[in-house]
């Protein structure tokens, strides 16, 4: 997949031209990417993305952008896993927050793009004030000579699946509905840092991973996931500020790999040092306390990973 960060770029040829901020690339998303991608293939031109960084909020609200549910590299990723062939992203400041909606149409769209087919989800604004929507793309298609595609959204559980619904979900801790919206379990990599050596020194070792900044890490609690360098294990992740050892700070997610076979006793390999640790949440097995003593935790410890083992043997049988 070819990515263009600069809007002057030459393109060339037609594209049929998927747009929209895609962060999470969730099941509604993923509706708009296909009809693109099936688009394109009908009228004989390239599948393309145009997407924006930093995400828009970051420039539009006072409050500034929401945490990502996917980092640019994730998302890019993603969109060349659904047959993207060109990404554009575009530099999200001042003066594309600005741009008048039909300028954002004639000038950047149908001028500079190339777009020949426009697809886009119900709801999607764009231009000055985001007074730019699906009517004025429609309304401008016969003189620019472009196809518009309007995608409805898509429904989990009677509710629209959206990037800010999906941030609440992962906040309070609920990934398995969050999974049933994003179509995959929702993931979260980092970098894995030295820690104090508490799980070692109850028995079960943890990489202790330092994610992105502006990653959505989910709420606190214990959770049942796959993690790995590339070959992805079963493992119990911990996200929490350690209450039982009374260590202060911030959060801390650590993970501990399940051996082969689903004991909860494997080693962490000294080897993950400073490299990037994937980890998959696929269920949460409990909140995040404070227990009498060190050897409680430890017991409740080996429970959750035994939990967490059965209900990771389950999902592959």
């Amino acid at each position: 997949m070819r990515i263009v960060r600069d809007l002057g770029a030459r393109i060339g040829r037609p594209l049929c031209l998927a747009m929209g901020v895609f962060d999470g690339v969730h099941r509604g998303h993923q509706q708009v990417l296909a009809a693109a991608v099936r688009q394109a293939a009908r009228t004989r031109i390239t599948p393309a993305v145009l997407t924006f960084e930093p995400h828009p909020d970051a420039v539009l609200s006072p409050g500034g952008a929401p945490p990502l549910l996917t980092t640019t590299s994730e998302k890019l990723a993603l969109l060349r896993e659904m047959g993207i062939r060109l990404a554009v992203l575009a530099t999200f400041d001042r003066r594309l927050a600005d741009m008048p909606p039909d300028a954002f149409v004639r000038d950047l769209l149908a001028g500079r793009l190339r777009a020949r087919c426009l697809v886009v989800g119900e709801g999607w604004r764009f231009g000055a004030a985001g007074k730019g929507a699906t009517g004025l793309l429609c309304e401008m298609a016969p003189e620019l000579g472009f196809h518009v595609s309007v995608v409805r959204p898509v429904i989990v559980r009677g509710a629209k699946v959206s990037s800010t619904r999906l941030r609440a979900l992962l906040g309070r801790g609920r990934v398995s509905a969050a999974r049933e919206m994003l179509g995959r379990c929702y993931q979260v990599s980092g970098e894995v840092v030295k820690g104090a050596g508490l799980g070692r020194a109850l028995g079960y070792p943890t990489a202790n991973l330092n994610p992105p900044g502006d990653k959505l890490v989910p709420g606190d609690g214990i959770y049942a996931c796959l993690a790995g360098l590339r070959r992805l294990r079963p493992a119990v992740a911990y996200i929490g500020r350690r209450p039982t050892a009374g260590t202060g700070g911030g959060r801390s997610v650590e993970v501990h790999v399940l051996a082969a076979g689903g004991s909860g006793t494997s080693r962490s390999r000294l080897d993950l040092l400073g490299r990037v640790l994937q980890v998959e949440f696929v269920a949460r097995l409990r909140g995040d306390r404070e227990f009498p003593s060190l050897d409680a935790l430890a017991r409740q410890i080996g429970r959750d990973c035994d939990r967490a083992a059965s209900l990771l043997a389950a999902l592959h049988t």
